[in-house]
């Protein structure tokens, strides 16, 4: 299917009404099958989205999570608002936030772990497509939420960087991606202490179990909960006694990202010289943390296994972290670029479009249906597009715009992620970070209009 004009409007307005569908006022749920609460990245991609339909609202979406940070800066990665007559698992009661001083006071419940830290790249695309005449409006709110990014940055850069690595250290994986290879080693060291008893609603909902994690996954990641919980979530005793510890290259890239979208939206903030000072001290030491974490060998970046002292080479997505935060050299972007495009990842012959898999078809752990283990995601390929852009590749960001736009049309539905040989939607449907990536893709013109 031919990526027309036509597709495009098409697209927009089936985009704009996932999102009205699923808009709770003041906040909109990642999806109404799974994931009916807000999410933390979610909603940064969501408020994208909002910006194309209503700037006011895309301000709305960011400040109602933010109304829910903690007082060391960390933004949980679920805020749940939904209330009980939508049940989600695991929900408040296993997390029980509200007994730790740093959370939010109740009614407001949220989980104690994070997200990757997209919500800088959203205030920058709102102020991007905020119109003259509401500027004085949208500014003033870019201000006074401002402060609270720089909190936030803040907290990833120090209480989860406590050795100045520039690298973010992840307590968990659904700090971003759930069941991905990547944390296959750690999880098997975890001599488990059965969680609890508990019940799945993923997958009775979804009635396809091979798309998301197993129960084996699923143990370890309730009991990380519990010793979390355990540990009260404070930073220093999680790191001197936790048992999952990694630096995530992915994570930290889109943290320099971050860092770089605050400093440029620092003149409409207003921000002091202290900030600036911060932000830019933050943005170098990652992007010199993401150099040293590159491998020649394998073209990639690595992640770090804090506990094994070990490096993580697997090729997945996150190997791009150069590029994701828009950071790689002349060398490393061709090297980057050359391995972007071979078989192991979009140059695959057999894949329906030139798409990036969320791990490699190489890799022993390749799994085409499930979850983070294969499957194309729209808004990892939304965060390539933009960092392509910026890297001055724009006929290569061009291209996995449409086989991006062409996989959602095709395929008919916003889904959560696709199969990479066929191009199935997967996993939730009326997903709106989908559709916010979909409606920020199909305003965009090839000759650059719009773009961020």
């Amino acid at each position: 299917m031919a990526v027309t004009a036509e597709t495009r409007a098409a697209l927009r307005d089936q985009a704009a009404a996932v999102l009205h569908g699923n808009d709770a006022g003041s906040w909109t749920k990642a999806s109404p099958l799974l994931y009916p609460h807000q999410w933390s990245w979610d909603s940064a991609f969501i408020a994208m989205g909002w910006a194309h339909l209503d700037v006011g609202r895309a301000m709305t979406e960011l400040e109602q999570l933010f109304a829910a940070q903690w007082s060391t800066g960390m933004v949980p990665h679920i805020v749940f608002r939904a209330g009980s007559d939508q049940p989600y698992f695991p929900g408040p009661e296993w997390w029980d936030s509200a007994s730790v001083p740093a959370a939010p006071r109740p009614p407001i419940q949220t989980t104690g772990i994070c997200q990757p830290p997209v919500h800088a790249l959203a205030l920058q695309r709102i102020w991007q497509l905020t119109p003259a005449e509401r500027q004085p409006e949208i500014r003033a709110r870019v201000q006074a939420l401002y402060p609270k990014m720089v909190a936030w940055h803040r907290y990833l850069a120090t209480q989860r960087d406590p050795e100045g690595s520039g690298l973010v250290t992840a307590y968990h994986p659904w700090e971003g991606t759930d069941n991905s290879p990547r944390w296959d080693r750690a999880l098997a060291r975890i001599e488990v202490a059965k969680p609890g008893p508990y019940t799945r609603l993923d997958t009775k909902e979804l009635g396809d179990a091979s798309q998301r994690p197993t129960d084996w996954d699923y143990d370890r990641f309730l009991w990380l909960v519990e010793l979390l919980r355990k540990y009260r979530y404070d930073d220093a005793e999680i790191y001197r006694h936790y048992p999952f510890l990694i630096k995530d290259v992915f994570f930290s890239a889109v943290l320099v990202a971050a860092n770089d979208a605050l400093l440029d939206l620092a003149d409409v903030a207003g921000a002091g010289d202290g900030d600036r000072a911060q932000l830019t001290g933050w943005l170098d030491r990652g992007r010199q943390a993401l150099v040293r974490s590159f491998d020649a060998q394998s073209g990639l970046c690595v992640d770090y296994d804090v506990r094994a002292r070990e490096d993580i080479r697997l090729r997945t997505f996150a190997g791009f972290a150069l590029l994701f935060a828009a950071t790689a050299d002349a060398a490393q972007r061709a090297i980057l670029l050359r391995v972007l495009d071979s078989t192991d990842f979009c140059g695959n012959p057999d894949f329906r479009w030139r798409l990036l898999p969320s791990t490699s078809p190489a890799e022993p752990a390749f799994e085409p249906h499930n979850y983070w283990r294969g499957p194309v995601w729209p808004v990892i390929d939304w965060l390539l597009w933009r960092s392509l852009i910026l890297l001055n590749c724009a006929s290569r960001a061009d291209a996995l715009r449409r086989d991006s736009l062409d996989q959602i049309a095709t395929s008919g539905q916003f889904a959560e992620y696709f199969e990479p040989f066929t191009g199935a939607a997967l996993g939730s449907p009326r997903q709106s970070w989908t559709a916010a990536v979909a409606l920020d893709w199909s305003v965009v013109e090839d000759s650059g209009a719009t773009r961020p």
